[in-house]
């Protein structure tokens, strides 16, 4: 049997612990995750899903604020685990860990890699229009998400694909790619490959300003952006003065004569039709105003007539 540490955060990596405790093969001796945060109005701590997944398996969870200089590296070192599994841990892993156990360390990225490497790379993907996206399992390094790839798995981006549907599809993907890894990965007739450096694109950790919408993309670049920042951190745009939330629509066609950027030119088919770049057409169909309940537009249209927004404009990013 193979011990294991595994590294993670999130619900993608609750599904990729999971297997790994479900695995007879497997013994995860040890589970390092983030510290517990506040939430609410009332900060209470709440743990992460990697650890509240840890301890309903009697797992040793290791929660250090920083774990580069920390003194739970020697423990985790003590342990002389054989692996090292990460998966959306959020931070950076010291190299001496790394390198301690007799396999090293391995990651579950979702990307392709080398394209994407950092924090965000299923936003960009669908940010940026691409028409797959997958799950790439990397030795670690001392350079973020650098490590010779050991196996993928890749899969259809669908025009109404959003982010958090891809994070569900894509932890299932990278639990079984993990497990059909391993077995390869310790007798030792795996082949890592190493990455591309010309091919390299980066996904940064997405910033507040990128939140809000920019009207004078086209409609389908417009779509992309809320689908890729939905549920979270999800987009905004300004209509007077106060801030407006976007969750759903999509492009339409219409025949209008208009070409002022972010204009509301018609309510239709319970959608609010905006003005985008090139001569294109945006429908939302679903939005929360400041201060309010997030709606459908039909269900804001059984208290709202659509002469209350049409000839508004919502402000452009500058």
């Amino acid at each position: 049997m193979h011990k294991i540490i595994f590294m993670g955060t999130p619900n993608f990596a609750v599904e990729v612990l999971d297997g790994l405790v479900k695995n007879p093969d497997l013994e995860v001796v040890a589970v390092v995750t983030q510290p517990d945060r506040p939430v609410g109005r009332k900060k209470v701590l709440k743990p992460t899903p990697v650890k509240e997944l840890a301890l309903e398996h009697d797992i040793k969870v290791f929660q250090p604020e920083k774990i580069r200089g920390s003194v739970e590296v020697e423990e985790l070192k003590a342990l002389n685990a054989d692996l090292i599994i990460t998966a959306a841990y959020g931070q950076f892993v010291p190299v001496d860990l790394i390198e301690a156990p007799k396999y090293g360390a391995i990651n579950v990225h979702a990307s392709l890699l080398p394209k994407y490497r950092g924090g965000a790379p299923i936003h960009y993907a669908i940010w940026n229009g691409d028409k797959e996206t997958g799950i790439s399992i990397i030795y670690m390094t001392k350079k973020m998400d650098a490590g010779d790839i050991l196996s993928q798995h890749a899969i259809e981006i669908k025009a109404t694909d959003d982010v958090g549907g891809l994070f569900e599809s894509l932890a299932v993907i990278g639990k079984e790619l993990l497990l059909e890894t391993l077995p390869a990965l310790f007798d030792g007739t795996i082949q890592a490959t190493p990455q591309v450096e010309e091919e390299v694109v980066f996904s940064p950790t997405i910033s507040k300003e990128q939140e809000q919408i920019d009207w004078s993309l086209t409609a389908q670049e417009v779509d992309n952006h809320v689908r890729a920042f939905r549920p979270f951190p999800s987009t905004y745009t300004i209509l007077d003065g106060n801030r407006v939330k976007i969750w759903g629509g999509k492009p339409v066609n219409y025949l209008g004569n208009t070409v002022e950027i972010g204009k509301v030119v018609a309510v239709e088919n319970n959608m609010i039709i905006v003005q985008c770049g090139n001569e294109t057409y945006y429908g939302i169909n679903e939005w929360q105003e400041s201060g309010k309940k997030r709606l459908s537009i039909e269900q804001w249209l059984n208290g709202n007539k659509p002469e209350d927004i049409i000839d508004s404009v919502f402000e452009n990013k500058k």
